[in-house]
């Protein structure tokens, strides 16, 4: 799916936003009609970031991002189909001439050369190819190689399973609170409008070892796992054999995977069975820990926006485009940056245009400032590791309570696990009754 499709306006859809005077000269400075789009409010003096606009300027948004889009679709060609084909090409020999070296991985420098190389080349497989492939960029071309149907990618999660969780309901429902669960993927709280619970006092553990074992969360959050457990005994018979099915598909790819990494190419590795084994694993954490790094930082630093569950009902398509420009961030950085993270450092532009071919992300980003620029619209963007400490103190911050006037957070973490030894005690007693 690319965009959501333009729907009109209801009047039970709508809310009023107050009028502020934009300090862009390019925006009028009378107060906007109504608009229904809603931003989660989650500070006490966060202003709604589209209040200034009008129902005739978002309709200009669109029209000017459709035309950046269909500028560059209809341009498409042969330069295009050379720069993945050679991505390709140029993945799978650093991946072969590294496995070839760790074949001698009993020899230092050969093991920290070949563990590097094989990091590498998962990276640019996961990324730059396998996760652009997916999402349709390159089916244009028409190679059955190099198709969103065909492509089975280096990682737990079956590519199946993947594109619905990801291209399907991540891209539809784009940091919206309860509908997009790549916003913190189920296990996180992200949002000051989520009730604290105590158990998120170890999120930021949590986060720490979902990052480590990346791969295999997903493929559990693309599976549905958590869902259907909380579900256990209310499925019927066909949503349980659906599941069986898409389990022994999951468990199929895991044990592909590890098959190869952890047993084929030690075993080839003769003597140097142990720091070959090692060498796949440190791999897969490095691929694991920089994808994680990426990913939560197209989404989750401070200055991005999350909407309200209902905020994408009568959503037009001015309005999908304004919650991907809100609800995404930018990695600045060279183009090895940008290469290394499969060009999702365009995380704006990549949620505008998520079947653009992901080279030409870096042209049209210029044009998406711009635009932003004019319309008084916040771009956030910044460094890796400047964006990485935005998301681990945001992750900590949202570990904790809310704030509240007149008590600590300290007193509200205690009055928490008094509760919760008073419902312990509780569960005991009746379990003993029985």
């Amino acid at each position: 799916m690319t965009l959501a499709p333009e729907r009109p306006v209801t009047e039970t859809d709508a809310a009023t936003t107050p009028a502020r005077k934009p300090a862009n000269p390019h925006l009028s400075s009378e107060a906007p009609e109504r608009i229904h789009t809603k931003v989660a409010v989650r500070y006490s003096h966060h202003e709604d970031p589209i209040a200034h606009l009008t129902p005739e300027h978002i309709e200009a948004i669109a029209k000017e991002l459709d035309a950046i889009r269909a500028e560059v679709m209809d341009s498409r060609g042969e330069a295009d189909a050379k720069y993945i084909r050679n991505t390709i090409k140029a993945q799978r020999w650093i991946e072969m001439t590294s496995r070839g070296v760790l074949l001698f991985s009993g020899f230092w420098p050969a093991w920290l050369v070949g563990t590097a190389g094989l990091s590498i080349a998962k990276i640019i497989e996961n990324m730059e190819i396998g996760h652009n492939v997916m999402h349709g960029q390159w089916d244009w071309m028409r190679d059955p190689k190099i198709h969103s149907q065909a492509w089975e990618w280096d990682n737990a999660s079956p590519s199946s399973q993947w594109k619905y969780t990801h291209n399907v309901v991540h891209h539809t429902f784009t940091n919206v609170i309860g509908r997009d669960n790549d916003l913190g993927y189920g296990i996180m709280r992200v949002s000051e409008e989520q009730p604290w619970r105590l158990e998120y006092l170890w999120q930021p553990a949590v986060h720490i070892l979902n990052a480590i074992f990346f791969e295999y969360g997903i493929a559990l959050y693309d599976l549905g796992a958590g869902e259907y457990l909380q579900r256990k005994g209310r499925h019927t018979e066909e949503e349980k054999a659906k599941f069986r099915e898409e389990l022994k598909r999951s468990i199929t790819k895991v044990r592909r995977n590890a098959t190869r990494d952890y047993l084929v190419h030690p075993l080839l590795s003769g003597p140097n069975f142990l720091p070959t084994l090692a060498a796949n694993v440190v791999a897969n954490i490095v691929r694991n820990l920089w994808t994680n790094s990426v990913i939560i930082c197209g989404h989750f630093p401070k200055g991005i926006e999350v909407f309200e569950r209902t905020s994408i009902d009568g959503e037009t398509r001015g309005e999908w485009y304004l919650r991907q420009m809100l609800g995404s961030g930018n990695i600045s950085g060279s183009w090895l940056m940008h290469f290394m993270t499969g060009n999702l450092s365009h995380q704006v532009e990549h949620h505008l245009y998520p079947d653009m071919p992901s080279n030409r992300y870096a042209e049209v980003s210029p044009k998406v400032q711009d635009l932003m620029h004019r319309y008084d619209l916040k771009f956030v963007s910044g460094p890796l590791h400047q964006q990485l400490i935005s998301v681990y103190a945001k992750v900590f911050e949202l570990s904790l309570p809310n704030k509240v006037e007149g008590t600590t957070r300290f007193r509200q973490i205690v009055d928490a696990v008094k509760r919760e030894r008073k419902k312990s005690r509780l569960r005991k007693a009746r379990r003993a009754r029985r």
